[in-house]
Order: C-alpha cells, then sequence, then structure tokens
C-alpha cells in the first residue's frame, strides 16, 4: 500500500499544495512552526476520517477561509484509489467519485501507524490515551467498532442523564434496566474486540522488545475490563446504581477499560524510566504495524512525525532496516541522510514545500 499524490487547499497553513511521493520513503525537513505536522496529519486523516491532533474540523481550515479540499491517490496490491474530503460547515468524504453516508465507509480505504512525541503520554498518561489508541487501530480493521462504540456512548448518555434526574426527583430507579441491557450487549462487542487485539499484540511485543533491548528486559501486555462477561457486567451495573446516583454517571464499563504494559513484571506507567518509556513505547506501535500487515496483508503506511530524533543513529538505522517496503512518511528539523535511503527529501517552508 502506497500513497502516489495528495492534494491540499486551505488546509491548516497551506494554501494550494501537490505533493507527489515516494513508494518507499518521504522526508519533511524544516524548523518549527513550518507545517510539517499538518502533512502528517492530512495523510492521518484519510484513514479514519479525523485528526489525531483536534476533535474540531473547523481548525483544519485555514484561517480566513471556509473550506477545506484534500484529495489522494493510492495504491493496493488488489487497487488504485482516490479519496477526497472536503470540510466546511460540515465534512463530506468522496471514495473513488461516491460521496459515502457514514464514516466507517472510509475504513479500510487507507491503513496508517502513527508515531508522533506525544505518544509516549499513551503510558504515561491516563487510560482514555490508551482506549484512544485502540480505538483508532481497531476501528481501521473492524469497520463495525466504531459504530458499535458510538451506540454504546449514546445509550451510556442516556443512562447518565436518568441518573441525574434520579439523584434530584423521585424516580423508578429499575427503569435503569432499560439502558443496562443495552450498554452489556454492546458493551460485551467492544470489549471482544480490545481484548482480540491486545492478544494479538501480546504475541508480537515481546519478540520485538527482545530485539529492541537485546534481551535486556521482557516485556508483558494486559487487558483491564469489566465487561468481558456479560452476567458479571450486568451485575456490576446493578450492584453500582446507588454510587452511580450520587455521582451522577455510569462509573463502570468499557468506557473505564485499559491496558497495563510491564516492563520486568513492574508497571511501566508508575516505575519505568523515560527511556523504558520510550522502548516500550516503540514496541507496541511496531505490533500495531505488524498486527495491521497481518490482517490486511500488505504494510500499512507508517507516519513518524519528530520521532526519528528521538534515537541514536543505531537505533534510528535497526529501525529502518525492519520497516522495509514500507511507505514512510517522516517530518523533521534537520535534513536526514538515512543510510542505503531510496526515497524524497522535500523541505517545508512557512506552508510551501519545496522537492530537493
Amino acid at each position: 500500500m502506497w500513497i502516489k499524490k495528495i492534494k491540499i487547499k486551505d488546509f491548516r497553513n497551506y494554501e494550494n499544495q501537490e505533493i507527489n511521493l515516494n513508494k518507499n520513503i518521504n522526508i519533511f525537513y524544516g524548523e518549527n512552526a513550518q507545517g510539517k505536522t499538518n502533512i502528517v496529519e492530512a495523510i492521518f486523516l484519510f484513514s479514519i476520517g479525523k485528526s489525531f491532533r483536534t476533535n474540531k474540523d473547523s481548525e483544519l481550515i485555514k484561517f480566513g477561509k471556509e473550506i477545506s479540499n484534500l484529495e489522494i491517490d493510492f495504491e493496493k496490491e488488489d487497487r488504485s484509489g482516490n479519496i477526497k474530503i472536503f470540510i466546511g460547515n460540515k465534512k463530506n468524504i468522496l471514495v473513488n467519485d461516491i460521496k459515502i453516508k457514514k464514516l466507517s465507509e472510509l475504513f479500510g480505504n487507507i491503513h496508517s501507524v502513527i508515531f508522533t512525541p506525544d505518544d509516549i503520554n499513551i503510558l504515561k498518561g491516563g487510560p482514555q490515551n490508551r482506549r484512544k489508541f485502540l480505538d483508532i487501530m481497531i476501528s481501521q480493521l473492524r469497520p463495525n467498532y466504531l459504530h458499535t462504540y458510538n451506540l454504546y456512548l449514546k445509550t451510556l448518555e442516556e443512562r447518565n442523564n436518568y441518573l441525574k434526574k434520579l439523584k434530584i426527583e423521585k424516580k423508578e430507579e429499575d427503569i435503569l434496566e432499560i439502558w443496562e441491557e443495552q450498554l452489556v450487549n454492546y458493551a460485551k462487542i467492544i470489549s471482544n474486540y480490545r481484548n482480540e487485539f491486545i492478544e494479538k499484540i501480546k504475541n508480537k511485543i515481546e519478540n520485538i522488545h527482545n530485539i529492541i533491548t537485546e534481551k535486556k528486559e521482557n516485556i508483558k501486555i494486559e487487558y483491564i475490563s469489566d465487561c468481558l462477561n456479560e452476567e458479571k457486567y450486568k451485575k456490576i451495573l446493578k450492584g453500582t446504581r446507588k454510587i452511580d446516583i450520587i455521582k451522577g454517571f455510569t462509573t463502570k464499563g468499557i468506557h473505564r477499560d485499559d491496558f497495563i504494559i510491564y516492563i520486568n513484571d513492574k508497571p511501566v506507567n508508575i516505575y519505568g524510566s523515560q527511556g523504558q518509556h520510550r522502548t516500550a513505547m516503540l514496541s507496541l506501535k511496531m505490533s500495531e504495524l505488524e498486527v495491521i500487515k497481518e490482517e490486511i496483508n500488505e504494510k500499512p503506511i507508517l507516519l513518524l512525525d519528530d520521532f526519528m530524533s528521538e534515537l541514536d543513529e543505531k537505533r534510528r538505522n535497526n529501525f529502518m532496516e525492519n520497516i522495509k517496503d514500507t511507505q514512510v512518511i517522516i517530518t523533521c528539523t534537520d535534513k536526514l541522510l538515512l543510510k542505503n535511503m531510496e526515497g524524497k527529501i522535500f523541505n517545508v517552508i512557512e506552508g510551501k514545500i519545496f522537492e530537493k
């Protein structure tokens, strides 16, 4: 899989730009705040229809403009394709000139794995960061996932609204069963998806981490959820009604799921050094790359936003050696020269791109 061409109009700080990409390595270098990350963001947008930096589409439109247009031409082993995204008062997406009716119809066209400096917060930050990591990966591979998850969130909101009413009004508590039954059904599907992919990562991350750390560390990953067993989660919901009424929201469910990574049997988010967080994150992302490759029988596009600067020259070359035959988009501040590099180098200056 690779992207041949990307066109960007009135996106972030870009006015009108067309970029012909190399099938292998593409390096975008330049000073900070010139628009390098905006290129990575634009490409990622074609994977799941959402930015990894903001939830507000309006922030993607160039200041002073009303509409942003993006387009890519891509090649896969079995077909070629084109995707157009129009962002204005609402977002419209066309796949091969056919307007999609729901976002899940976009999934499966462009698969990507992204590394950013903020990714270290997946392990160091709260559970919501780790859930987001899982949601992005699974959404690309299981189109039904996002639809089911949104149904769960809608039901959760309805139960929470009723909990708030129970807190201030005398209403029938048993009516909560209406939403609880739905929550249990949706939660089972979502937790099974998440558990499935944690298991896939588990099968790969140990070997990858052994290579990265030269067998100096062992790594484990564990999925934490109350929802894998329907009857158990049903009892939990019923048992926490009183505290949920007091708090005014649902305290248990897949919206509280988490996973823990252990380095040498210690939780890395508590006991890990900065270096261990970095290598654990690298192992996790490389596992994601391998899982997607196994699922779709071709390599996803790899997006490295200011990531290579985190690695020394030896690890950088080892890393690149392990991602051969993968289209890679790299952003960095200095012109990066890689060993045996086959690709293109672009200089980014104030929202304009110059091929070198």
